[in-house]
């Protein structure tokens, strides 16, 4: 009798990198500015202006380079899936066999693996497929990740952005504000890190602490940063 086989895998897909990606930049990058023009100016209005400016302008940027990005890996795999087309038609019994080199692999023989080969490279649509899979490794991309990562990006910036700032939104007086925000982004960076965590299957308590760590070394550079420019 069988016992029965759960399987638990990890179900992180591509939109889970661009919110992480985008929820990353937007805590730290504004924390570190608002701070570093906190320290330059006594009217907390200001810092959220400016806050507000590189949050807007930040997201727009971060949405388009996902979108060029996601763009590029279209144009990547259909410019190489003409070239292994082109070349299944000019050179076919070499692309054989390449099919048959993967299969020997995997443990065919020399002789199944040619059998292999030429079986799959009966349906070329096929044959094609396979090479762009296991010669190049390569997945078809979705014609929707495009606007889809842009959108993602953008609006996960927004959101971490808008973490560091709400302090200075509430609190008039800059010096009571700025250690609030501080507070607010690590505390946000824990939180952020965790669920990263679970959707990735690295362990929440793990990529909290190191999510925490980095988003504060790199917020700590960038305030540094901002300060000495000030």
């Amino acid at each position: 009798m069988s016992l029965p086989h759960d399987e638990h895998h990890s179900t992180a897909s591509a939109t889970v990198r661009d919110i992480v990606l985008g929820m990353a930049d937007g805590l730290t990058v504004p924390f570190a500015l608002a701070a570093g023009v906190a320290g330059a100016v006594a009217d907390s209005r200001i810092v959220v202006t400016a806050g507000l400016a590189e949050v807007s302008a930040g997201a727009i940027a971060m949405g388009l380079g996902g979108y060029l990005a996601a763009r590029g890996d279209i144009d990547h795999f259909r410019a190489e899936r003409d070239r292994e087309w082109r070349e299944t038609h000019a050179i076919p019994e070499e692309e054989r066999r390449e099919v048959a080199t993967i299969f020997e692999g995997y443990g065919l023989t020399r002789e199944e693996a040619k059998g292999v080969a030429q079986k799959i490279s009966e349906d070329r649509a096929r044959w094609v497929d396979f090479m762009m899979r296991f010669e190049l490794g390569l997945e078809e991309p979705d014609p929707r990740r495009a606007p889809r990562s842009a959108l993602t990006i953008g609006a996960s910036y927004v959101a971490g952005g808008l973490i560091p700032l709400a302090p200075y939104v509430y609190l008039a007086n800059i010096g009571q504000a700025l250690p609030w925000s501080a507070a607010l982004t690590l505390l946000a960076l824990v939180c952020f890190g965790a669920a990263k965590g679970r959707l990735t299957g690295g362990g929440a308590w793990r990529s909290a602490v190191q999510t925490a760590a980095i988003g504060s070394c790199a917020s700590l550079v960038a305030f540094a940063i901002a300060r000495l420019v000030h």
